[in-house]
């Protein structure tokens, strides 16, 4: 069972050896006590900014077919460069926080319509600065002349960040997979459930965290073949 909001305060007021909060006072806290349930949300927004990629942020489960689809897919529509990362979204305030840009997942599977060869390959991430200075006078020429258009290689950020475009301009449907990554919820009622598993402390569980889950690969590469 996940550690709650009531629980972790008291964990900490025990520690300062102060009065514990019941499920009645807890909403009504003043003093030392309402300081630590503010503490505590300012820690996880803490731990958020410093590492916010971890998968107790992430906006939904990885794709069913494929775990390195992503998590969010937006089709493309043939003639369309930009696409908004979060439907529904109506303001940077409400995108989502975090986006693994060098993950972007292009697919002619399960399109409609579709059938094998498949289109099925990662994106390159380009800048806009270099997108602007090598592709977009072509790829613009070509969107108000021939309008031939392709099968996407790079994806590129809008200035703003809240879009992503496909170079070049798509030429039909494509499925676009993508990791993206929501800011934590603040904690308010005494039930809610902390995002992190019940091991990791603040400070010495935000190495853990970063160890464990953002960097697990080794840090070198070694080669057995020279002992011999």
């Amino acid at each position: 069972m996940a550690t709650t909001y009531l629980t972790l305060t008291n964990d900490i007021l025990r520690e300062l050896n102060e009065i514990e909060l019941t499920s009645a006072t807890f909403s009504s806290a003043k003093g030392i006590q309402n300081f630590v349930k503010e503490s505590i949300n300012k820690s996880i927004n803490d731990i958020a900014n410093e590492e916010p990629q971890l998968p107790f942020f992430a906006v939904a489960a990885s794709g069913e077919t494929d775990p390195f689809y992503g998590n969010v897919t937006v089709g493309s529509v043939a003639g369309t460069r930009w696409y908004t990362l979060k439907s529904g979204s109506s303001s940077i305030t409400t995108d989502y926080s975090s986006v693994d840009w060098d993950d972007f997942y292009v697919t002619t599977i399960n399109v409609s319509g579709e059938s094998a060869p498949y289109v099925s390959k990662g994106l390159t991430f380009l800048t806009l600065e270099d997108w602007t200075r090598y592709y977009r006078n072509a790829e613009n020429s070509d969107d108000a002349d021939s309008q031939n258009y392709g099968e996407p290689q790079f994806v590129i950020r809008s200035p703003d960040h809240r879009k992503f475009g496909l170079s070049p301009i798509p030429d039909k449907v494509y499925n676009v997979h993508f990791y993206a990554y929501s800011a934590p919820t603040p904690l308010s009622a005494f039930g809610d459930e902390i995002v992190f598993p019940d091991q990791y402390d603040y400070k010495k569980g935000m190495r853990q965290m970063k160890s464990n889950l953002i960097n697990p690969s080794p840090s070198y590469i070694t080669d057995d073949r020279r002992y011999f």
